[in-house]
């Protein structure tokens, strides 16, 4: 079907509104960024879309429902691959298991006001409900009487968009330059509240005492590690009278004061034992 076969086929009528995107909706599927949305129905949704190079084109794509359901996906390949081949401008495949299927639809030229462009846009919005009316089987004619429930599809309730992969992302390729301005605007903002954080960090810890040490661990052998560090001189040593045998004081003698200093074991002794003093009384 050309756009001129399309002025007898379809009726004369005025563009249906457009909806615009929803959060759920993709930004961008394959090549073609989506502006709006043109229809909906249980299998899909149709979306007015173009690409970087400024082609128009409608894009019909799967819902979450049909898109899990393996019929629905063969019924929407076949109903894409009998368009006509000038009219598919761009597709995912079948080996996109985990994606929904799409399918932009066109050529659709600029609007000029022109009969033209308004036909070329209405096949393509055409078209692509026919697909999505093979996916869901609306469409087929009645055999016999109708008797019993309607038939309804299992998925019909799962009207969500399906699953899309944006590669390479459309940020910040989307945005508009008011929208840019303001993404960078927020990330200074976020840059500077961190270097006040840091800056305060800063200021309230510089001035903290350092940790003290841990706590000593004894070695398997009983000993334990012990430092000293001398504060004060260390001190002088002390002059006691020494007794003698004959005399009561025989002249002064030094005797040292035992002191900690260095590094090294403290033994452990038990009482007793071959080094352990005896009676001080023995001493004389």
């Amino acid at each position: 079907m050309t756009a001129t076969e399309s002025r007898s086929a379809v009726p004369a009528q005025a563009t249906p509104a457009v909806v615009p995107l929803q959060p759920e909706d993709p930004p961008r599927v394959g090549d073609f960024w989506l502006q709006a949305r043109l229809g909906a129905n249980a299998a899909g949704y149709s979306y007015a879309a173009s690409d970087d190079g400024g082609r128009q084109a409608v894009v019909a794509m799967m819902t979450e429902g049909s898109a899990d359901d393996a019929a629905a996906r063969d019924r929407f390949g076949w109903s894409v691959d009998r368009l006509p081949a000038g009219a598919v401008l761009g597709r995912n495949t079948d080996d996109d298991d985990d994606l929904a299927l799409w399918v932009a639809i066109g050529p659709i030229r600029p609007d000029d006001g022109s009969s033209s462009a308004a036909d070329e846009r209405l096949l393509a919005e055409r078209r692509a409900e026919d697909v999505l009316s093979t996916v869901l089987m609306d469409r087929i004619p009645q055999v016999g009487r109708m008797r019993g429930p309607d038939f309804r599809h299992y998925w019909e309730n799962r009207r969500r968009p399906g699953l899309f992969r944006i590669w390479p992302l459309p940020w910040p390729a989307a945005l508009r330059p008011a929208s840019r301005v303001a993404l960078i605007l927020s990330l200074l903002t976020m840059l500077l509240l961190m270097l006040v954080a840091m800056l305060i960090a800063w200021l309230l810890f510089r001035n903290q005492p350092q940790v003290d040490p841990g706590p000593v661990i004894p070695t398997p052998n009983g000993t334990r590690t012990v430092t000293v560090t001398p504060t004060n001189p260390p001190p002088r040593p002390s002059t006691t009278p020494s007794r003698g045998p004959g005399s009561p004081s025989s002249g002064p003698s030094t005797v040292p004061t035992p002191t900690e200093t260095g590094t090294g074991p403290i033994p452990t002794r038990s009482p007793g034992g071959p080094d352990t003093p005896g009676n001080p009384g023995d001493r004389f």
